[in-house]
């Protein structure tokens, strides 16, 4: 996968948390739990680019 799809991907995961981090801000602790996975897998994501971006570096 490129670059740019992760990114992208990352994007479109963190916008599609944007409706929960509402919910959670109006009381609804499921959706604060949804809103930590969310940030959970975003940080593996950044990473996983991270190793990408330095890999494509180093060849």
């Amino acid at each position: 996968m490129s670059v740019e799809a992760m990114v992208q991907k990352m994007i479109d995961d963190l916008t599609a948390a944007l409706g929960d981090a509402a919910k959670h801000d109006k009381g609804n602790s499921a959706a604060g739990t949804r809103v930590r996975k969310a940030m959970q897998d975003a940080k593996a994501t950044a990473q996983a680019i991270r190793i990408q971006v330095q890999t494509d570096k180093s060849a």
